[in-house]
């Protein structure tokens, strides 16, 4: 089986993966417990893209607003779209990201790094200049484990014996929040 060939087989992974998130997130207010990281705060916020069907009869569905204004990514769901693209508010301790994570291939976008003491310097020092890169780049390596760590978590799950109790939950929630 060639990489192209097992793309499109896993495709569905990345997007369920979404929306696992997203029902973690709204189950605790917004809080997500990240496994070795304690409590995060997590909101899905603003634009999410939805898609269903192949070729074509593929359709995609935006959806923009506020978080409580996502009716209509929850009834795209609960007519069987799936999540592929969502815009994330991530905050770790001091620091908050904003980022569009894609579920098929589990790709950020349009990454907004915290501000940082290294960030606030103008000085075109050499040495500055280096101090804000590795600042920046330990910033996008931060995020990229948490969102490693929220994706293992997932699969854990995923392949587990508990799958079909959150499964059922996940759908609970889709429809309840449909109906209100």
């Amino acid at each position: 089986m060639d990489l192209v060939d097992l793309i499109a087989e896993k495709y569905f992974l990345g997007q369920e993966f979404l929306t696992w998130l997203w029902f973690k997130s709204d189950q605790r207010g917004g809080t997500v417990e990240v496994e070795g990281m304690g409590d995060m705060l997590l909101v899905f916020e603003k634009h999410m893209l939805l898609e269903s069907g192949e070729g074509e009869s593929h359709e995609k569905l935006i959806c923009r607003g506020l978080q409580a204004e996502l009716q209509e990514a929850r009834t795209g769901l609960a007519m069987g779209k799936k999540i592929e693209q969502a815009r994330i508010h991530l905050v770790k301790g001091d620091y908050e990201y904003h980022l569009t994570l894609r579920g098929s291939m589990l790709d950020f976008s349009n990454v907004k790094l915290p501000k940082t003491m290294a960030g606030s310097e103008e000085s075109n020092d050499p040495e500055a200049v280096e101090g804000r890169l590795l600042d920046r780049i330990g910033l996008y390596e931060e995020v990229l484990r948490v969102v490693n760590e929220l994706f293992r978590m997932f699969l854990a799950l995923r392949v587990g014996p508990e799958w079909e109790g959150e499964l059922a939950a996940i759908r609970a929630w889709i429809h309840k929040g449909v109906a209100a």
